[in-house]
Order: C-alpha cells, then structure tokens, then sequence
C-alpha cells in the first residue's frame, strides 16, 4: 500500500516516508527497554545522517535522552526543541492494521506514535534537510531533546535537567508534542495544566448483604460515593468545594484578546460527537478553568451479573486539571478538608473492621503525585517570533493558545519562570492519540516540516 501511494508523492516527500515508515517500525513501549533503546539508538544515527552528533544521556532505571546540538556561528541564542520518542502501549485487537506496521490509507499514515510523537522527529529532521539544500544554517543554535518516557509521565525528566543543567540549557524552549487546533489550523501554545489524580473508595458492609433482609437499614457504598462526588461537582463542570478557585490567576489582558480570536468549533464538535448539551462556556473558555473529571467508577454488578445484594465497597477514580497558580498539594488540601467538613473520616490505607465501626463515613483516598500547571506570557518576545515566523511560513497567522487543555510538565523546563517555553505541534486533532489506530495526515507533516524549516532558519 505504501508503494501504490508513492506514486502521488514528490521524490522528497517518498524519502521521507521511507524513512518514516521504517522508524515507525520499531515498538516503542517505554516499559520495553530494549526496544526504547533501539529508538534512542536511530534517533543518533538519523541525526548523524544529517552531520549532526547526538549524545545519550543516561540516568539510571530510565531510558536515555537524546541530545544533539546544532549550532550557527552567527546566532546568539539557543532555543531548544522536545518531543518525545516513546508511545502508548497498544491493544492489536481493537487496531484494523498492525500497530508497527505503518500504512497510508485515506492521506493518512497509520502506526503507534505516528503522531504523538515521532511525526515531529520526522518532520524536525526533513527540516534539516531542506535547510542543508539550500546551504543555509540554523539562525539560532538549535538544541534536540528527545525523551524516551514521556507517556510514563516523565518521571525522571527532572533529574535529567538537574543533573545535565549544563547539556540542557537553553534560552527558550519549543515543545513539539500535541495537536494542532480542532479547526485544523497551525496553533501555538503557552501553558498547559498540571494535574494531580485521587483513588476514591467509600464502604458499606464487611459482605455483600441481601438488599430485601438489610436494603434502607445497612448503607450503599454506592449511594454514598455518588452523594460524595455530587458534592463535588454540579453537571456544568462548576467545582463546588468552598475556595476551590481562591488560588486561580485571572487572564491577563493580552490572554483575554488571543481568546476572543480563537475559532469557536463548538458546533462543529457537537456534530462530530453527537453532544447535545455541552458544560460551560465554549471549549476555548473552559479549558482554561480548572477541572475535576470523573474517569471511571467501580462497584457491584449490571446486566446479567447484577444480584440483588449491597456491594462491600465503592470506588471512584478521579483526575483534577489545574491551572496557575494551582498546585497538587494546594488542590489536595481543599479537597480533604471539605469532605472531613462534611462528616467523611478519611484515610489513605484500606481501614480495618475497627476503623469502619468507629466512623460512620469512612472514605479511603490515594493520592497521585501530579504536576503543577505553566504558563509563558502570550505577549512575550519570543512568542511574537514564533508566531511571526509561521504565519510567514504557512500564510496565515497561527491560533495562539493561552494554554493546552491537556497537561504536560512544562513547568519543568522554565526553571522557576526564568526561561520562556511554547507549544508547536503539528499532529492533526484527529489523529486517535493514545487509543487504537492512531494517525498522523499526510498534510500535517508536510506543514510540520515547512513549520520547523523556518523556525530553524528564521527564528
């Protein structure tokens, strides 16, 4: 099939493919250590390819990050580029092709990671090659950071910038992860979310009771965690714990006008995922807002498992999106002390019978670690060239985001404010990210390389 579509590409754009495919061969599950390394491995020799020499930094239990630099004797600066090379694992029964066997069908080319996130390492070193056709060098010194788990939450990306401070500095950086605008137009981003996640489990009795002998005498666990979450949350996305949005920083002026120029694709949406009602304002509105999200619950049984019994326990996952000047720990606190305000005895291990009888709400919550949100000033310099440079290079000016909705530790890489970060991605909105039958379109990386050729070449 890749062969049939050659035919409708130019000589470069199959050279490019080519090697694409062959990159996305690789597995790239950041659990499997052999394969993460053949990736790194490629990665070095691509760029080497191009005469650029790359260095595997490593620290110990983590799979290496790929730095290489490329520098101009001309430029004054160093920006830095991050993407990521590793992917999600995969389910091969819920794909219609193999997951590492790229195919192009529908002007779209199929595999894991095709657009999150080795389309943008593809689309960064085509760029070098058009700037090597056309005998130019970079206008700033160009730093390649590439990490290899990145889907794992990046759980030593930390380490990596304290330890290699003097490999990984830079005087701004662009990261090149993400979709482009839901209106399919190029769109730039400032900030992301930090996150933070909570087990939840509430208790009933010590074993499952028949509901007609003990039902409206021996508690649900069920009724008592959705009577909780509804305590939580109203069904138009208003968190309802007292000060909850004490800590949220108002948009600035500037942010405030980037937001009334973003396409509205509300209604497109709500076509596309048969919606109804929406929460809120507009999608570009609320994305900015803080937000709790329920992720899955579990309890009982339905359908043709389901008994006339009351469950032992109750359990709901939740995540929590944050935004400046939000942290982990500050959302964390809020939530523990409204919930103890409202009669629930809480505790982080599974309590023992003694516990239970002593308490009448008993609720367990498990906290995950997080991240807090980061945002660079949407009027900033760097950020005015970054958009200048693309609206040059593409036609039309590009969607500047205040923030992403989705989260990323951004906040890692500003060294406490100091350094300036932006979003560039590249990979249609569309692109099935994280889930079966994952793609990038054809055209987004056409337009990622042209992106990344003048961004190297102009910034």
């Amino acid at each position: 099939m890749l062969a049939a579509f050659a035919l409708a590409l130019t000589l470069d754009q199959q050279k490019v493919i080519d090697e694409f495919t062959t990159f996305l061969a690789i597995p790239n599950v950041a659990t499997d250590k052999a394969n993460i390394g053949r990736n790194a491995d490629v990665i070095v020799a691509m760029l080497a390819k191009r005469g650029i020499e790359a260095r595997l930094l490593r620290i110990e239990g983590a799979p290496p990050l790929v730095v290489a630099d490329w520098k101009s004797p001309r430029a004054k600066e160093t920006i830095a580029f991050y993407a990521h090379y590793d992917g999600q694992p995969v389910d091969p029964a819920q794909w219609s092709t193999t997951p590492w066997q790229p195919v192009i069908k529908d002007d779209r080319i199929y595999a894991r990671s095709a657009s999150d996130d080795k389309g943008t390492i593809m689309a960064m070193l085509a760029a070098i090659d058009r700037l090597r056709a056309k005998k130019a060098t970079p206008s700033v010194n160009v730093k390649f950071v590439f990490e290899g788990e990145e889907e794992q939450g990046s759980p030593h990306l930390d380490a990596y910038l304290e330890k290699f401070a003097h490999d990984l500095e830079a005087d701004a950086w662009m990261l090149c992860d993400g979709p482009v605008h839901q209106s399919r137009k190029m769109q730039i981003f400032f900030g992301a979310r930090g996150v933070t996640d909570v087990e939840i489990t509430t208790y009933g009795p010590l074993r499952p009771l028949h509901s007609g002998h003990y039902g409206n005498w021996a508690p649900n666990p069920i009724v008592a965690l959705t009577h909780l979450i509804d305590s939580m949350r109203d069904t138009n996305a208003r968190i309802l714990i007292p000060g909850y949005y004490d800590d949220v920083v108002a948009l600035t002026d500037a942010e405030r006008a980037a937001l009334r120029h973003i396409p509205n694709v509300d209604d497109d949406l709500k076509r596309d995922l048969a919606l109804g009602r929406t929460e809120g304002d507009s999608l570009n509105a609320q994305i900015l807002q803080p937000a709790m999200n329920l992720r899955g619950i579990s309890a009982g049984h339905v359908g043709a498992q389901a008994s006339n019994a009351i469950p032992t326990e109750a359990q709901a996952s939740i995540d929590f999106r944050l935004v400046p000047a939000e942290t982990p720990d500050s959302v964390r606190d809020r939530v523990e002390r409204f919930l103890a305000s409202n009669g629930w005895f809480i505790v982080h291990d599974t309590p023992d019978a003694a516990t239970r009888i002593a308490h009448a709400n008993v609720v367990k919550l498990v906290w995950g670690a997080g991240y807090p949100p980061a945002r660079t000033p949407i009027d900033s310099a760097i950020g005015q060239r970054v958009a200048k440079v693309i609206a040059s290079a593409l036609g039309s000016p590009p969607v500047r985001m205040p923030s992403l909705g989705g989260s990323i530790p951004m906040y890692l890489f500003q060294h406490g404010g100091r350094t300036p970060v932006i979003g560039i991605p590249i990979a249609n909105h569309d692109n099935n990210q994280h889930a079966a039958n994952e793609n990038l379109r054809l055209q987004n990386l056409w337009d990622g390389i042209e992106v990344y050729t003048a961004l190297f070449g102009s910034l």
